[in-house]
């Protein structure tokens, strides 16, 4: 995806594709444990939790 917004932008000199390049190239970046904290919330959100 990222390869792909990179080319959008490149041929087209789009300010949206661009914007979207770094944001996903923001997600990629961070240390693994991040990484898999972020996807397991995409799985599981947390609503909150009552005892």
């Amino acid at each position: 995806m990222l390869d792909f917004t990179w080319k959008v932008f490149s041929e087209t000199g789009s300010v949206e594709a661009y914007l979207l390049y770094k944001e996903i190239k923001n997600d990629n970046e961070g240390s693994p444990f991040e990484q898999e904290h972020r996807l397991a919330e995409l799985d599981f959100p947390i609503t909150g939790i009552t005892n």
